[in-house]
Protein backbone atom coordinates (compact mmCIF):
# COMPACT_ATOMS: atom_id res chain seq x y z
CA UNK A 1 0.00 0.00 0.00
CA UNK A 2 1.30 3.44 -0.86
CA UNK A 3 1.26 6.24 1.69
CA UNK A 4 2.49 9.73 0.89
CA UNK A 5 3.96 12.78 2.52
CA UNK A 6 4.22 16.15 0.79
CA UNK A 7 7.40 15.12 -1.03
CA UNK A 8 7.78 11.33 -0.75
CA UNK A 9 5.96 8.07 -1.41
CA UNK A 10 6.33 5.06 0.87
CA UNK A 11 5.17 1.50 0.29
CA UNK A 12 4.04 -0.83 3.06
CA UNK A 13 4.38 -4.47 2.04
CA UNK A 14 1.15 -5.75 3.61
CA UNK A 15 -1.74 -3.97 5.30
CA UNK A 16 -4.56 -5.79 7.08
CA UNK A 17 -7.41 -4.81 9.31
CA UNK A 18 -8.03 -7.24 12.18
CA UNK A 19 -11.74 -7.13 13.01
CA UNK A 20 -11.29 -8.96 16.31
CA UNK A 21 -8.53 -6.65 17.59
CA UNK A 22 -10.14 -3.67 15.82
CA UNK A 23 -6.85 -2.37 14.48
CA UNK A 24 -4.70 -2.11 11.40
CA UNK A 25 -1.79 -4.54 11.15
CA UNK A 26 1.15 -3.39 9.01
CA UNK A 27 3.72 -5.95 7.85
CA UNK A 28 7.11 -5.09 6.41
CA UNK A 29 9.14 -7.89 4.81
CA UNK A 30 12.92 -7.43 4.90
CA UNK A 31 15.37 -9.65 3.01
CA UNK A 32 18.24 -8.53 5.23
CA UNK A 33 19.21 -8.18 8.87
CA UNK A 34 17.04 -5.77 10.83
CA UNK A 35 18.42 -2.22 10.96
CA UNK A 36 17.50 0.80 13.05
CA UNK A 37 16.30 2.41 9.81
CA UNK A 38 13.77 -0.43 9.38
CA UNK A 39 12.46 0.17 12.89
CA UNK A 40 12.22 3.91 12.34
CA UNK A 41 10.41 3.34 9.06
CA UNK A 42 7.82 1.09 10.71
CA UNK A 43 7.41 3.58 13.56
CA UNK A 44 6.66 6.28 10.97
CA UNK A 45 4.16 4.01 9.16
CA UNK A 46 2.33 3.31 12.43
CA UNK A 47 2.18 7.00 13.35
CA UNK A 48 0.91 7.91 9.86
CA UNK A 49 -1.76 5.18 9.92
CA UNK A 50 -2.89 6.16 13.40
CA UNK A 51 -3.16 9.79 12.30
CA UNK A 52 -4.63 9.33 8.81
CA UNK A 53 -6.55 6.02 8.75
CA UNK A 54 -7.46 5.01 12.28
CA UNK A 55 -11.03 5.76 13.38
CA UNK A 56 -11.94 6.87 16.90
CA UNK A 57 -13.21 3.39 17.86
CA UNK A 58 -10.12 1.57 16.46
CA UNK A 59 -7.25 0.38 18.63
CA UNK A 60 -3.69 1.55 17.89
CA UNK A 61 -2.05 0.20 14.73
CA UNK A 62 0.32 -2.76 15.08
CA UNK A 63 3.52 -3.07 13.03
CA UNK A 64 5.35 -6.34 12.35
CA UNK A 65 8.77 -6.51 10.69
CA UNK A 66 9.86 -9.88 9.33
CA UNK A 67 13.63 -10.00 8.75
CA UNK A 68 16.30 -12.61 8.07
CA UNK A 69 18.20 -11.76 11.26
CA UNK A 70 18.19 -9.27 14.13
CA UNK A 71 20.74 -7.94 16.58
CA UNK A 72 19.29 -8.30 20.08
CA UNK A 73 21.41 -5.43 21.43
CA UNK A 74 20.14 -3.09 18.72
CA UNK A 75 16.58 -4.18 19.48
CA UNK A 76 17.14 -3.61 23.22
CA UNK A 77 18.10 0.03 22.68
CA UNK A 78 15.56 0.83 19.99
CA UNK A 79 11.92 1.79 20.05
CA UNK A 80 11.12 -1.94 19.71
CA UNK A 81 12.06 -2.43 23.35
CA UNK A 82 9.64 0.24 24.55
CA UNK A 83 6.81 -0.10 22.03
CA UNK A 84 3.84 -2.39 22.45
CA UNK A 85 2.94 -1.79 18.81
CA UNK A 86 6.08 -2.82 16.86
CA UNK A 87 7.41 -6.35 16.68
CA UNK A 88 10.35 -7.89 14.82
CA UNK A 89 10.67 -11.54 14.03
CA UNK A 90 13.20 -13.59 12.12
CA UNK A 91 12.21 -15.78 9.21
CA UNK A 92 14.08 -18.32 7.14
CA UNK A 93 14.82 -17.76 3.47
CA UNK A 94 15.25 -21.51 2.90
CA UNK A 95 13.37 -24.45 4.32
CA UNK A 96 15.06 -26.28 7.21
CA UNK A 97 16.21 -29.86 6.81
CA UNK A 98 14.26 -32.69 8.44
CA UNK A 99 17.05 -32.98 11.03
CA UNK A 100 16.83 -29.26 11.88
CA UNK A 101 13.05 -29.55 12.32
CA UNK A 102 13.44 -32.57 14.60
CA UNK A 103 16.05 -30.75 16.71
CA UNK A 104 13.81 -27.69 17.00
CA UNK A 105 10.84 -29.79 18.09
CA UNK A 106 12.96 -31.59 20.69
CA UNK A 107 14.26 -28.26 22.02
CA UNK A 108 10.70 -26.92 22.33
CA UNK A 109 9.51 -30.06 24.08
CA UNK A 110 12.35 -29.79 26.59
CA UNK A 111 11.69 -26.10 27.16
CA UNK A 112 7.93 -26.48 27.62
CA UNK A 113 8.40 -29.63 29.69
CA UNK A 114 10.53 -27.64 32.16
CA UNK A 115 7.95 -24.84 32.32
CA UNK A 116 5.16 -27.33 33.08
CA UNK A 117 7.19 -28.85 35.92
CA UNK A 118 7.77 -25.39 37.45
CA UNK A 119 4.03 -24.60 37.47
Amino acid sequence: MRICTETSDFYIDLVFYNYILKCFVLIDLKTHKLTHQDIGQMDMYIRMFDDLKRQSDDNPTIGIIFCTDKDETMVKYSVLNESEQIFASKYMTVLPTVEELKNGLERNQLMYGEELKDN
